[in-house]
Formats: C-alpha cells, sequence, structure tokens
C-alpha cells in the first residue's frame, strides 16, 4: 500500500507538472457533501482537480436517493467526460447507469461502496476498503477487549456497503448483536443507543457506522446512564469521536481514509485522458483501525477535512 501511494503521488506530480489539457471529470455520490463523511470525500476530489488541473464536479442527491443518484449518473454521461467517479451503494438500482457510461466508453471508476460488484459493471477499478472484512475486523477486536453482546446502529439501512459492516460485525464478533436502524439524527441515534442499554443491561459493546452521526451520540448515550462498562468503536472519524477515544471513552475509530476515495480517482481518471495510465487493480484505502495511542495525532486533521 503504501509502495502504490508513494506512486501515485509521484504520478500526481507529473500531472501537475505539466497538463497537455484539463481533463472534464465528474463525480457521482450518494452521500451529500454536507454530510461530514462526503464533505472529506469532497475536500479530496477538490485537492486532486487542483493537482491535476482537472475540471471536476461533485454530484450528489439530496437525500440517500438510488432513482436520482441514477439519473445524475445518466446526466453525467450525456456530457461525455473524461472520466466518471461513482459509488456504488446499490447496484441493482445504479448498475444500468454505470453500465450505458462503460457501454459509451467514458472510463468509470468506483470509490467508497461497491468493492464487490465494480468488476462486473465495468469499472476500471475500485478505491475503498471491504466493508465486510472491516465490520469483522472490528469485532473481532471488541470481542477481544471483552465484548459480549452488541448492537450495530445503522443509520442507512438499505445502503449495501453500511449492511455488509454490521453483517462483518457479527461474524467477527461471534457473539450476539443486534442491528439498531435509526435515521441519520444525532438525537434521534442517542435516543436509541439509550433505550437499547437501558433495556438490557447485557449489552456492553456498541458499533456506530459513522463517525459524528452515531460514534459521538452513542458516547454520549453511554454517558448519560452513567455507564463505564460500554465499549464503543465506530467506523470513519471525526474530531468529536476521535477525542473520545484518546480519552478513553471510546475504544477505536475505524479510519477507511475517505479523502483518498475521493483524492485517487480523480488523479487516477486525469492521468488516464493525458497519458493512458491506469492502476492495473484496486487500491484498498482501508480499514485502519485507530486506537487510543494514535488518536491524538490525527485530531487536527481530522477537523481540517483531511482525515
Amino acid at each position: 500500500m503504501n509502495k502504490l501511494l508513494a506512486s501515485v503521488a509521484t504520478a500526481a506530480a507529473v500531472a501537475v507538472a505539466a497538463p497537455a489539457f484539463a481533463a472534464d471529470i465528474i463525480v457521482v455520490a450518494h452521500g451529500q457533501a454536507n454530510d461530514p463523511f462526503w464533505s472529506v470525500v469532497k475536500n479530496g476530489v477538490q485537492k486532486a482537480g487542483e493537482d491535476t488541473g482537472a475540471n471536476v464536479e461533485f454530484r450528489s442527491p439530496e437525500t440517500f436517493d438510488m432513482v436520482a443518484m441514477s439519473q445524475l449518473i445518466d446526466a453525467a454521461v450525456n456530457q461525455e467526460p473524461d472520466g466518471i467517479v461513482v459509488s456504488i451503494p446499490d447496484a441493482d438500482a445504479l448498475g444500468p447507469s454505470i453500465q450505458r457510461a462503460v457501454a459509451a466508453g467514458i472510463p468509470v471508476i468506483s470509490m467508497n461502496s461497491g468493492s464487490d460488484v465494480a468488476e462486473e459493471l465495468g469499472a476500471l477499478l475500485h478505491v475503498g476498503q471491504s466493508e465486510y472484512d472491516a465490520g469483522v475486523a472490528a469485532g473481532k477486536k471488541l470481542a477481544s477487549m471483552g465484548g459480549t453482546k452488541g448492537i450495530c446502529v445503522n443509520q442507512e439501512v438499505g445502503n449495501v456497503a453500511l449492511d455488509l459492516r454490521c453483517e462483518g460485525f457479527a461474524d467477527g464478533f461471534a457473539q450476539e448483536v443486534k442491528v439498531i436502524p435509526t435515521q441519520a439524527d444525532p438525537a434521534e441515534v442517542e435516543s436509541k443507543v439509550r433505550a437499547a442499554l437501558d433495556s438490557d443491561p447485557d449489552v456492553d459493546t456498541v458499533l456506530g457506522l459513522g463517525a459524528s452521526l452515531v460514534g459521538e451520540p452513542a458516547v454520549a448515550a453511554v454517558e448519560a446512564l452513567g455507564r463505564t462498562d460500554v465499549l464503543i468503536a465506530s467506523f470513519d472519524l471525526s474530531a468529536g469521536f476521535l477525542k473520545a477515544v484518546s480519552e478513553g471513552k471510546a475504544a477505536f475509530a475505524i479510519d477507511q481514509q475517505q479523502f483518498l476515495q475521493g483524492y485517487l480517482p480523480v488523479v487516477f481518471l486525469a492521468l488516464n485522458a493525458e497519458y493512458g495510465l491506469m492502476p492495473g487493480g484496486n487500491v484498498p484505502s482501508g480499514p485502519n483501525l485507530v486506537t487510543q495511542d494514535a488518536a491524538g495525532l490525527v485530531i487536527d486533521l481530522s477537523a481540517q477535512g483531511i482525515r
């Protein structure tokens, strides 16, 4: 991974040094740019545009809406850009639009979600993490820390990537796990986590699927109940959740380095448009478990929208 990123950095430098023309690249994501997680992805997209000289647009539906997202992909195809970047939370809903782009000869790279379906849909490669494997890693770690009964708090049920995280967590934890569905509302998350812990004192492990939307409210819920025996972990990073990890109030965060998920596909497509270059396989941006000893090092970068 380090060697790959080093080569990417070198390639990006080449693109910056002497761009022959400005490539047109459209990014269509299922998450909104004002979402704390996706704002970091967008920051990566914008930085890649600056570094390569590409004209880049970031588009997403106003809510988690696969019909609207497929329409955005179709609109991007009609513009005939030099490349399209897509997330694939639902292959059945988005597959036809992605295949339309491929059939039109437009290079497509997937990022964030869709690692398991990207190749069959015609994407050149995927930048992201295996959501199931990341869930397994989190489950094993939490079990090794003494967890015996868990809940997986899912703020976007139906998003295949998030469902796979809970599935992997349950398999890795190898003990009882209940999925708690919520909306992407921190107040609702805190209320539901508190209710789940209050109704079943045996629950001693909480896995959130988003640091700011779930991880931070879960910490607040546990503190409100005065529980000191509950292990809390969350996918992704936020300055607030990392602070909780550094203070020992949470166990760890699972970092998929979403800045890279926005940055690298744009760089790859810009280099492809200019030089015909493209990596030969998927790029695993995570998972990395950020524990107490490392949390403090990345808080500032998280606050800056980079980690």
